[in-house]
């Protein structure tokens, strides 16, 4: 193809050159900032040569190339537009300026939770592991190399705070390493272990308050509260306090201050608003059962579309914290919907008699079957809206089953065919089963509905 003449009729179909804010790239699509939206001609777009498909998301406009060709079609779109090159993190603040506020809690919370998710996938995976040595009696309780790798799997659980402490001081403007520190405080082995209080915690009379002596082990909501206070005071005292004895004094008084609000007062209450929300979670799926499956499944894409659902890595990693629970049962419910969006999409590869059509039908389809969903989702199945109906109905299919049947994983991060690493031993066949529900019942209906496709 004709690399040039692609990124030089891409720009009058943006709005033209004073329409470009910024042009950045990741390893398959052009990330663009509009100053209006309302002047792309998203159609035409998919018709250049090319491209696979052309979406708006997060207040970016995203248009597909594929790996490679990007990186070409970037560096010639930069020069046709007269921008300067931008970083992904650099196109991703422009464009939140165009969310609105749950849309920017969202992606807050994602900027927060993305870094850590290799962590808990390797511990999810390890618990894994250690749940099929058990099933089949491969190794003893007290075998040393079950010890070990019991160690290692809850590890990241153990200091999720500090983990969280880190990246959200990061988000929230504060200092990261005084983040972590706060984490460490809400976890410090003089509290009684969250997972320990079966066996008894002792209190502490702090001028007439009595304090629970009780840890934050693998809790979300009390460290995120703790760390945007303590990120809100840090930046007050910096503006207050002398630069020569700002060394020195911000941090001593922002970690006192920040110690004693989140112990006195943030922890107990992000602790209830952590169990408030599993208990309402678990309460749901407990007695609406397969119903509650069907609905959340059904809608979870829909969700996507938003960009909101990047917020729910916060409640799975509570699910998994929380003493009580300590299994991921959303995130079943979640792949069902996104392997769903597969199979709508690769039956409109067997409708459709346009080349081009099949050639994008392909590669995203079979990518939402490892879980990546955009592809698939705006590329083909929201254009021809029917196909993306056909997912919703296969996802509801889908995460009902996996409800009914008590499909739970260790892990957050993975969905669809690669979740099936980190979902528990005894549901592995149940999961299997569901994604074949899901994905055959997705493809079936997207391949009997009639819509028109491209191809004329």
């Amino acid at each position: 193809m004709n690399v040039t003449a692609t990124a030089q009729a891409l720009l009058p179909l943006l709005g033209g050159k004073d329409n470009i804010a910024s042009a950045a790239h990741c390893a398959t699509r052009l990330r663009l900032v509009l100053l209006d939206d309302s002047k792309i001609d998203k159609a035409a777009i998919e018709q250049l040569e090319g491209v696979k498909g052309c979406f708006s998301n997060a207040g970016q406009i995203q248009v597909i190339f594929g790996t490679g060709l990007v990186n070409k079609v970037h560096a010639e779109f930069i020069k046709a537009a007269g921008v300067n090159e931008s970083s992904k993190a650099e196109a991703a603040d422009i464009a939140a300026k165009k969310l609105n506020p749950l849309q920017r809690i969202a992606r807050l919370l994602s900027n927060i939770f993305v870094p850590i998710i290799p962590a808990i996938v390797a511990s999810g995976l390890l618990m894994g592991l250690l749940g099929m040595m058990k099933t089949y009696g491969w190794a003893s309780p007290d075998n040393a190399l079950f010890v070990m790798l019991d160690m290692f799997s809850s590890a990241a659980f153990i200091i999720l705070p500090i983990l969280i402490g880190f990246t959200a001081a990061r988000e929230f403007g504060g200092n990261p390493y005084l983040g972590a520190t706060l984490g460490g405080i809400l976890t410090h082995p003089a509290l009684t272990n969250a997972w320990g209080v079966a066996e008894g915690f002792s209190t502490m009379n702090f001028f007439g308050l009595e304090i629970a002596m009780i840890g934050y082990q693998g809790t979300v909501f009390p460290v995120l509260l703790a760390v945007w206070f303590m990120s809100m005071l840090e930046k007050q005292l910096r503006k207050v306090i002398p630069n020569s004895l700002d060394l020195i004094l911000t941090p001593f008084l922002t970690v006192i201050i920040s110690g004693f609000v989140a112990m006195l007062f943030i922890g107990p209450a992000g602790r209830a608003l952590g169990d408030g929300i599993s208990l309402l979670l678990s309460t749901l799926i407990a007695h609406a059962g397969w119903l509650a499956g069907l609905l959340f499944g059904g809608l979870y894409s829909v969700i996507v579309i938003t960009g909101i659902h990047h917020s729910f890595h916060a409640i799975e990693a509570g699910l998994l914290g929380n003493p009580n629970i300590g299994v991921n049962f959303l995130l079943p419910i979640w792949s069902m919907a996104n392997i769903a969006q597969g199979g709508a999409c690769l039956a409109v590869y067997f409708k459709t008699r346009d080349a081009k059509i099949k050639a994008i039908a392909v590669p995203s389809g079979f990518s939402a079957m490892l879980g990546i969903t955009e592809a698939a989702l705006f590329g083909i199945n929201l254009r021809f809206v029917k196909p993306f109906l056909a997912a919703l109905a296969g996802g509801a299919l889908g995460g009902a089953w996996v409800v009914a049947n008590h499909v739970g994983m260790s892990a957050v991060g993975l969905t669809a065919i690669p979740g099936m690493a980190i979902v528990q031993a005894n549901a592995l066949l149940s999961y299997v089963i569901g994604l074949a529900i899901a994905f055959g019942s997705a493809f079936v209906i997207s391949l009997l509905l009639k819509y028109q496709t491209d191809d004329k």
